[in-house]
């Protein structure tokens, strides 16, 4: 697979690029594979790099103090994932960033990040774009989390991120959701026999 590729294809969904920037652009970022359950970043560390997923899926989650996991974001290929809060604040990061299958990142420092935003000036804009996009996502989920009951949340997660539904594991999927494994079957029985 052309990672790279794949890469310049999701920055151009938003910004155009000429030859000369695509070039530019790749110099910066470096492809990280990683093997499943390996960690891309560990709660404590601190987050220096925007992270492009080009293969595989992986998940974003923190550790309550009864050591539970609370799935915070789900990303497959094309999709950027991060502890944003610690990246833009150069702080601790709160949470795990982890591969659920053997994946493959495209990653920029945050020194090669601002270099990139003063020699591709487009760049500063996609990135913009995208951390605003990222907190209008976040924002629509709390307002849905305190608004709907969790079998909507189910129907609308599943209507607009069917193929996230079909990478990862239920209880993943259920922990994104807010509820347990078992309510999660529950409602999936319920509706798979009111479709047929």
């Amino acid at each position: 697979m052309d990672y790279e590729a794949v890469l310049l294809s999701n920055i151009q969904q938003l910004v155009s690029l000429t030859k000369a920037e695509q070039i530019s652009i790749l110099d910066h970022f470096k492809p990280q594979k990683l093997k499943k359950k390996e960690y891309l970043i560990v709660k404590d560390d601190v987050s220096s790099y925007m992270n492009f997923i080009a293969k595989g899926s992986i998940r974003s989650f923190y550790m309550d103090d009864q050591g539970r996991e609370h799935i915070l974001q789900l990303g497959i290929e094309g999709w950027w994932i991060n502890d944003l809060y610690s990246y833009l604040t150069q702080t601790p990061a709160k949470h795990y960033v982890q591969a659920v299958e053997e994946s493959v990142v495209m990653r920029i420092h945050r020194s090669s990040l601002e270099n990139l935003y003063n020699t591709v000036p487009v760049s500063e804009r996609f990135f913009r774009l995208k951390i605003q996009g990222g907190y209008i996502a976040l924002q629509e989920r709390t307002i849905l989390n305190m608004s709907q009951t969790a079998e909507e949340r189910y129907i609308e997660f599943r209507t607009k991120y069917r193929s996230l539904e079909q990478r990862f594991p239920q209880y993943m999927v259920a922990s994104y959701l807010g509820v347990t494994p078992e309510f999660l079957s529950s409602v999936r029985k319920k509706l798979a026999t009111i479709e047929y």
